[in-house]
């Protein structure tokens, strides 16, 4: 068997077109990053956006909570505000008597 020839040059070839092909299906499967034909590293599209997305749910959700507290805050103001001073005085003295 000859191992000289265009046949072993074609198999070194595909060889090693197989092993990038496959070196790059898993990188991009466990997300890691994936470099170009020049071996710059091109950043996985989605990477950016997904953690975007999980910080503005997470900001999102506290706000919500912040916003849900201040219109209690303000419900029990405007009952201050516009209830009769007795009534007032008397839930403040029931609360000191607990």
């Amino acid at each position: 068997m000859m191992w000289g020839g265009p046949g072993f040059v074609l198999t070194i070839i595909a060889m090693s077109m197989i092993g990038w092909v496959m070196t790059t299906w898993i990188r991009a499967r466990h997300g890691y990053s994936l470099d170009n034909e020049w071996g710059v590293t091109v950043a996985k599209p989605g990477m950016a956006d997904e953690r975007k997305v999980e910080l503005l749910t997470a900001e999102n959700q506290k706000l919500v909570g912040q916003l849900s507290r201040l219109e209690e805050r303000i419900a029990v103001l405007e009952r201050i505000a516009t209830d009769p001073a007795e009534r007032t005085a008397r839930e403040i003295d029931a609360l000191r008597d607990r």
